[in-house]
């Protein structure tokens, strides 16, 4: 999962290099926490967060497969 959030983020961004996924595990599940570039967070979140919904329910999606519950955070 978190290669996938880490590929996922590397395409969008201008700066591919400062992509970030730390995985941490809480008692609900697993979050991983998704830090990029400052001049890049516009492009992870998109209008009206749109590309995060998206990343977040691709994400989703392929933890259920693992029977896993899964949140994406994108922190500044």
């Amino acid at each position: 999962m978190k290669d996938l959030v880490t590929v996922i983020a590397k395409a969008l961004v201008d700066h591919p290099e400062d992509v970030r996924v730390n995985e941490v595990e809480d008692k609900y599940g697993v979050v991983y926490e998704l830090t990029v570039h400052p001049s890049d967070i516009g492009k992870v979140i998109g209008k009206q967060g749109r590309i995060a919904k998206a990343l977040r329910t691709v994400v989703t999606s392929a933890a259920v497969k693992e029977n896993k519950r899964v949140t994406v955070e994108i922190v500044s």
